[in-house]
């Protein structure tokens, strides 16, 4: 879930409270993915073949095979609203084995070794498939299978892609491998052709609840509710499952409330809104939405492959449906969601907040976060400081008026590094937040003005790939963390500081 601070331009903090401002936070636990996904937990474990961990929402789980490791006592906020924590979940892989017994094992421990992927191995499978033998070829379709997985657990959805549809090529009546190939496409946002792949599952295994499972995820990304709700509902029927459960509960909130919604379209959007609002207001909406569009679009480089579903609500009905922090005036979750209670066309603040918000959704697709249409499974690849610099600026906000502050900060040694504000910023207090979006928008407006748009384009392009951000930086920047946030205080005393 990213969020837009209605407060952001409030001045955001005395220099003296930046000690107050550490001590807001507790120590938890912070498991950090292969693919440089950071989730903080209240407590995390290793079981078994799972990394478990707790929340306010209750224990989850995460597939060890993706997890890269635990970081003890690390960086979690204390306060916010109830359930708050649904905002870390991770939609992770579906744990689908296809059919093979110990064959599956052998042939991924030839396939898969010393870190790497044996390609040699694999091209033997594949030239022993060509002799028509069934067993041959389901072995060729498992060794790419594994190849897959081993991308997919390094964030590499092309090459994950790319070897889990040539396993479907040589066993396209396998199940397992149909979801696989459905699931990694959710993870690209390319919600169609997941449905392709899991309509082909669904003729082989109609009561298979991962089937109907990965549907709602496709069907809710494509913003269509009712069809959603229905695999759900037929999924948990079949199976319990915690996250789905939650998944389903904020579906039925949406629905509940959109019944009576009205609905228009361009062509990048799909647009919901309240009865009561003025059609015109919509239309307005739509004509902002669009030449944000063009303007993002040609700044980053990238074309979203789906239409980007948008809800514009009561003030009432914002707090409810999203469960937002009150400090929020604006939310992204795979769709846009703004209050525009009492407005009758765009004005200024209005159009500010659906430029950031669709910055946020261009982020979200170009580095294939798995943002799927639910605040409960918006697990972004981008981190968030990174995400909320990028969509300040995009707004046409600028350091100075708090220039002086964060530098004043950062020589007494009291500033958050940027590691720790790489995940969810839901549970910040309201002073904290003045100051994490203040020190975001610095930190970006540093890279930009120093080396231009094009570098955020490549940053961007490498965490999409799967590459951690700060490794991201040190090939685009010849830069890390702490290297980026000196530079920024440099560049904030130069040009604002006198």
């Amino acid at each position: 879930m990213v969020l837009r601070a209605a407060f952001y331009r409030m001045r955001f903090l005395l220099p003296g409270a930046a000690l107050l401002l550490l001590g807001a936070y507790a120590l938890g636990d912070t498991i950090v993915l292969k693919n440089g996904r950071r989730i903080a937990a209240l407590s995390a474990v290793e079981e078994g073949d799972k990394v478990k961990y707790m929340t306010s929402a209750g224990e989850l789980s995460l597939p060890k095979s993706i997890v890269d490791h635990i970081e003890k006592g690390g960086f979690s906020g204390a306060s916010g609203p109830p359930g708050d924590a649904a905002a870390n979940l991770t939609i992770a892989p579906i744990e689908i084995r296809p059919a093979g017994g110990d064959r599956i094992e052998e042939i991924e421990r030839a396939a898969v070794h010393d870190g790497s992927i044996d390609h040699q191995y694999i091209a033997k499978l594949e030239t022993e498939a060509r002799s028509g033998n069934s067993r041959a070829t389901f072995n060729a379709a498992l060794g790419h299978h594994a190849a897959a997985n081993f991308a997919l657990s390094r964030g590499d959805l092309e090459h994950a892609l790319s070897d889990e549809r040539t396993a479907v090529s040589y066993a396209p009546d396998e199940p397992a491998l149909l979801m696989n190939v459905a699931y990694i496409y959710l993870r690209r946002n390319e919600y169609k052709q997941a449905l392709d792949y899991l309509e082909r599952a669904k003729r082989l295994v109609p009561e298979n609840p991962d089937v109907a499972k990965l549907a709602g995820w496709a069907y809710y990304g494509m913003n269509k509710l009712d069809q959603a709700v229905a695999e759900w509902k037929h999924a948990l029927a079949l199976r319990p499952d915690k996250e789905l459960q939650m998944a389903l509960e904020t579906a039925l909130r949406d629905k509940k409330e959109e019944e009576s919604y009205k609905e228009n379209e361009s062509s990048h959007f799909k647009l919901k809104y309240n009865g009561a609002a003025e059609p015109a207001l919509a239309r307005d909406v739509l004509r902002t939405l669009e030449a944000h569009f063009s303007a993002i679009e040609s700044e980053l480089n990238y074309t979203p492959p789906e239409s980007i579903g948008v809800v514009l609500y009561t003030d009432e009905a914002f707090r409810d449906i999203t469960r937002a922090p009150s400090w929020s005036g604006a939310l992204y979750d795979g769709r846009i969601r703004v209050p525009v209670q009492g407005l009758t066309a765009v004005d200024a603040e209005l159009s500010r907040s659906l430029k950031h918000e669709l910055t946020h959704s261009f982020v979200a697709q170009k580095t294939k976060s798995a943002c799927m249409g639910l605040a409960a499974s918006c697990a972004s690849r981008a981190p968030t400081w990174l995400q909320e610099g990028l969509a300040q600026w995009m707004e046409g906000y600028r350091s100075g008026d708090d220039a002086a502050a964060l530098a004043q900060i950062f020589s007494q040694g009291h500033a958050i590094p940027l590691g720790r504000l790489e995940g969810s910023w839901t549970r910040l207090d309201r002073d904290t937040a003045h100051y994490a979006y203040a020190w975001a928008l610095a930190n970006m407006e540093y890279i930009i003005q120093t080396d231009g748009m094009v570098d955020i384009d490549r940053i961007l392009d490498r965490i999409g790939s799967g590459m951690a951000t700060e490794q991201a930086l040190r090939e685009v920047l010849h830069s890390d963390y702490s290297d980026l946030m000196e530079s920024t205080v440099n560049y904030l005393r130069k040009n604002y500081v006198h």
